[in-house]
């Protein structure tokens, strides 16, 4: 059995009131762009999560809004808050899911993606995984629990800026 990940940065933030929580921050006009295109994109490949797990911060939530999919199982927890690549993989071993998709922030997700595929993809942007930038990878375990430093397969890697030019 294989199991599908999809790892996306939340959508570009604003930061039109620079005395707004971090944890508060709405998307910007471009970050509403990029999220309905990414959502889009994992529509029309066939990429779409039956479980989520979200970071709890406003632009994360916004950026799953966004991307106008459907999950059976969607979570918004605190601990994907700026969480690191370890915290990702703890919370990734509970999952549930065929095809999780987490949305969390950077470095964490950019360290997590980079650690768990075998080969990087050949992008430019994909170590310094930009916003609303999006990995899938495979994985042929059987239970999220599994997943080890470098076991994942990348089937794909794309940024918005891709999809809205």
């Amino acid at each position: 059995m294989s199991r599908t990940l999809i790892l996306t940065r939340h959508a570009k933030s604003s930061w039109d009131h620079p005395g707004l929580d971090d944890h508060a921050r709405p998307l910007n006009k471009r970050g509403r762009k990029s999220a309905k295109a990414i959502g889009a994109w994992l529509a029309e490949k066939g990429w779409e999560p039956d479980q989520v797990l979200s970071s709890s911060s406003t632009r994360t939530r916004e950026t799953w809004e966004r991307m106008g999919l459907d999950a059976p199982k969607v979570s918004f927890t605190h601990d994907l808050y700026h969480a690191s690549a370890a915290q990702m993989l703890r919370l990734l071993s509970e999952a549930k899911g065929a095809t999780v998709l987490m949305l969390g922030h950077n470095p964490g997700i950019a360290d997590f993606a980079e650690e768990i595929v075998a080969e990087a993809p050949p992008h430019p942007r994909f170590f310094g995984y930009p916003t609303c930038a999006t990995t899938v990878v495979r994985f042929d375990i059987d239970d999220w629990r599994d997943v080890t430093r470098g076991s994942g397969e990348v089937l794909d890697f794309i940024i918005p800026r891709e999809l809205l030019e």
